[in-house]
């Protein structure tokens, strides 16, 4: 069974190249909107990893976000990495303090969603590459 990485963010298209790279790994790929679907989907699929963009529309950010599942006793381990374009250090810390375990700034890369996937979930199950057909930035 493949392990499951969630991404919780509000942009079609960096949902899209996230599923991507994460799919290339042999991995599948959860997708939510915005935080009350992460939460549900979080509680629901129990993924292995998850993303989590800061800034989500509604009144619960993905900072509030991340507190509730790390609160939550049957969520609690899974690791949460934040991938935003909040680039400051105080959002950094924000995230840290939250519960992230790592913090990824946008524009983010392949090799960097790559490494991080490797880091927290292992090496894939087979060998190949990224499809080279993924953008190496997101939008």
């Amino acid at each position: 069974m493949s392990k499951r990485i969630l991404y919780v963010e509000d942009h079609p298209n960096n949902r899209l190249l996230v599923q991507r790279i994460v799919q290339a790994e042999g991995l599948e790929f959860l997708g939510a909107v915005d935080a009350e679907t992460g939460w549900l989907t979080a509680v629901s699929q129990q993924p292995d990893l998850i993303f989590m963009d800061l800034h989500l529309p509604g009144s619960v950010t993905g900072f509030d976000l991340t507190r509730r599942i790390k609160q939550h006793p049957a969520l609690s381990h899974i690791p949460i990495v934040a991938l935003t374009a909040f680039g400051n250090d105080e959002a950094e810390q924000a995230a840290l303090e939250a519960g992230c375990l790592d913090f990824l700034r946008k524009p983010a890369d392949i090799r960097q969603i790559r490494a991080v996937l490797h880091q927290y979930v292992g090496e894939p199950d087979h060998i190949g590459h990224v499809n080279t057909a993924v953008a190496c930035a997101f939008i």
